[in-house]
């Protein structure tokens, strides 16, 4: 059964999302994602539930929608991170002023979060709106490791999209309703990837302390 991207519900960037994910599959879900990367105001609060609701018609399989997905937000993490390389803050900085629904103080709130919590601003950037595009300009301009740059977006995205688009995929023609309420699933994913890595962390400090305690005695 296929949705009909014509569908009087659907509009904008949702029609054209799905009209892309009708027609290419996966790999249109990879392409609307890295466009959102590289164009902020594209949500993807809303093409990713749609890339789930779409695998749930049967256009393409569930695992398909996240692998493209997430190397979509790599090929805009990356093409970012270029451009931030290349051209430098300054001239970027006047392209974003340039740039009809960006801001430059969010180019530089960017800048800021970045200079601040460096590699914990990429991993967590990936799950924040807006911040999730701008975070690899200034870890470009400051030339952050390609290989941390990359493992870490990796990581966020993959996370980021899993959740976005299972619920897409369980809601069916409800997708819309995780639009309505991201903000709340954006401070749910980020509280469990947070508790996620302390249990892990306290599990490491207790397994040294044991081998400690063993070689002690």
């Amino acid at each position: 059964m296929l949705i009909a991207a014509s569908d009087s519900t659907l509009s904008g960037v949702a029609a054209w999302a799905v009209s892309l994910m009708e027609t290419l599959g996966g790999v249109g879900a990879g392409i609307a994602i890295a466009l959102e990367n590289l164009f902020p105001p594209l949500p993807s609060e809303i093409i990713l539930p749609l890339a789930g609701f779409t695998a749930s018609q049967g256009n393409m399989g569930l695992a398909e929608a996240i692998i493209w997905t997430t190397i979509g937000s790599l090929v805009g993490a990356f093409a970012l991170y270029g451009l931030g390389a290349w051209l430098g803050r300054e001239r970027l900085i006047k392209i974003a002023d340039w740039m009809p629904l960006v801001k430059v103080s969010e180019v530089e709130s960017a800048e800021k979060w970045f200079a601040k919590h460096g590699k914990k601003a990429i991993f967590f950037g990936r799950m924040l709106p807006i911040f999730r595009s701008l975070i690899s300009i200034p870890a470009g301009v400051e030339r952050m490791s390609i290989v941390w740059f990359g493992a870490l977006t990796l990581a966020g995205s993959l996370i980021w999209n899993t959740v976005f688009i299972l619920a897409g995929f369980y809601l069916g023609e409800n997708w819309h309703i995780v639009e309505e309420y991201a903000d709340i699933l954006k401070y749910i994913v980020i509280a469990g990837v947070v508790i996620a890595l302390a249990v892990w962390i306290v599990y490491r400090v207790r397994a040294a302390r044991r081998e400690g305690t063993g070689t002690d005695g």
